[in-house]
């Protein structure tokens, strides 16, 4: 596996965005995304051949495009192989254990691939800034994430951390979008609410967590965000390169002659679905 342990991991978005890029269309983004899901498989079935075990995991604002990107990585692979975590607020029991303990449990075996939509690092992020975390607590955490994260590494774990990174005009775009949509209502939980206005807060709390956690075996790789379709192809095709992998020897799949009407099926009265459309 390649690691680049980049310094650009620390610079603020607004300081070193590039020029607005001509929006991909529909059909651009379609067909690079089907070359790479063909590529997701092929490591899906390398990972389960070799034993591998890969934890990825996506950190970033609300709205910043974290759902989106793990539902592109994972539409056509196997969950068995893919396994996605979103763990709800801790239990009064989790919350009296070793921070970090409930996330343990999770982490992969061989022959999985395990993505987390926000992990251990919720302490250094919105526990630190909603205020459910002390100092004390999170100056505890950045100490001993990176030997947490050593320990995983050297246990054979590849390891891989994304900040997806969204300006405010586009967070407050998304988050407005949300609240007329039905669809999407739901993913505008009363906490994003309250830490809408706490922008200044999330980046230093980003930084500091950058600067105390970014390790040459563990490093941040960030990605900008502000076109969603983009930032899935480019963060799919980062992972790829970040762990080596080949096409397993398969033998072509024959199917064998089907043998058709031998059993009469019985004159059962099948509840259909009424078929409106």
């Amino acid at each position: 596996m390649t690691k680049k342990h980049g310094k650009d991991a620390k610079a603020d978005s607004s300081k070193t965005a590039p020029a607005a890029q001509e929006k991909l269309s529909n059909k651009d983004y379609a067909s690079e995304l089907k070359k790479l899901h063909v590529e997701l498989v092929k490591l899906q079935e390398w990972v389960k051949a070799k034993g591998l075990k890969v934890c990825i995991l996506f950190e970033g604002r609300d709205g910043a495009g974290k759902g989106g990107t793990i539902k592109a990585l994972t539409e056509r692979v196997s969950p068995r192989v893919f396994r996605v975590l979103a763990l709800p607020a801790p239990t009064e029991r989790e919350k009296t254990q070793m921070y970090g303990q409930r996330y343990l449990p999770h982490l992969p075996a061989a022959g999985e691939i395990v993505i987390f939509d926000r992990s251990w690092y919720n302490r250094a992020g919105v526990e630190r800034v909603m205020g459910f975390a002390s100092e004390e607590q999170v100056k505890g955490f950045l100490d001993v994430a990176p030997l947490f994260e050593k320990l995983m590494v050297k246990s054979g774990i590849i390891l891989l951390k994304y900040w997806l990174e969204v300006s405010p005009e586009e967070q407050t775009r998304r988050l407005t979008a949300r609240i007329d949509d039905g669809r999407k209502i739901w993913k505008l939980s009363p906490m994003d609410v309250k830490s809408y206005d706490r922008w200044d807060d999330y980046t230093r709390a980003r930084d500091e967590m950058f600067a105390a956690t970014d390790s040459a075996w563990a490093p941040w790789y960030v990605a900008r965000s502000e076109d969603k379709k983009r930032v899935r192809l480019n963060v799919i095709s980062h992972i790829l390169k970040q762990i080596s992998y080949e096409a397993p020897p398969k033998s072509k799949v024959v199917l064998p002659k089907r043998k058709i009407g031998k059993y009469k099926a019985i004159d059962y009265p099948f509840k259909y679905v009424p078929e409106k459309f």
